[in-house]
């Protein structure tokens, strides 16, 4: 079989290394020796992962998922997929997930014992379009402590997901608000070494995403390479 013309590795220093002690979990899970880099296979390049016709277009509101309204502050989230030449990436599959506005995962595994919302589940998805645009609205998510260390607490957060034309395309991240006073006291936040890259990671509050008289808006675009690319979640 022919070589295969694998997907480019991200710029050295633009992303988050595995191992960060601050962060407790990453001394159990950071690989302990060099990685090997694998030629990609071509069913890892060109091979679909998800069906789009599944994405129904009431999945981006996160409100308007049950028969009541969450609680909470409504906001709207929008932003652009671009790449390394700021060219937009349509079609990606954007997924988010997140606690409710008290600062609860509707997961079983989650024993924070601030309230659940019954009409909230804290997920959502879209594809971005031909300008490689997405929007999603939902609640602003509350801090909650996670044990990391004394009186840990996170700042607030969207986690996102995003998925290309191929199996190996998947990345994850997160997204924070701005002025949040918990920021330079995370560890996972500042896992990002490089101070211009971490702060890609805070989304900006968006006169043009915000809608009058219903709910404040944000713009976080996600830059999938080069310099200016958006850190993501290393999976070991």
């Amino acid at each position: 079989m022919a070589d295969v013309a694998g997907y480019r590795r991200p710029p050295k220093g633009t992303q988050p290394e595995y191992l960060h002690p601050p962060y407790a979990s990453t001394r159990k899970r950071a690989p302990t020796r060099p990685l090997i880099l694998l030629p990609h296979t071509l069913s890892e390049v060109t091979g679909p992962v998800f069906g789009e016709d599944d994405v129904r277009p009431e999945d981006h509101d996160l409100t308007r998922q049950h028969a009541g309204d969450p609680l909470g502050e409504r906001i709207i989230v929008s932003g652009r997929v671009l790449d390394e030449n700021d060219r937009p990436v349509p079609h990606s599959l954007v997924e988010i997930w997140q606690c409710n506005a008290a600062g609860r995962y509707r997961h079983q595994n989650d024993n924070h014992d601030a309230p659940l919302d019954p009409n909230f589940t804290g997920a959502g998805r879209v594809l971005t379009d031909k300008e490689g645009r997405y929007r999603f609205v939902t609640i602003k998510p509350g801090a909650y402590p996670w044990r990391n260390h004394h009186n840990a607490w996170r700042p607030a957060h969207i986690h996102l997901s995003l998925f290309g034309r191929a199996f190996v395309t998947r990345l994850v991240t997160q997204m924070y608000f701005p002025g949040d006073p918990l920021l330079p006291h995370d560890p996972i936040f500042n896992g990002t070494a490089n101070e211009g890259a971490r702060h890609r990671l805070v989304a900006d509050f968006d006169w043009d995403t915000t809608a009058p008289e219903y709910a404040l808006g944000y713009r976080f675009d996600i830059v999938l390479r080069g310099r200016n690319a958006t850190p993501l979640e290393k999976v070991k």
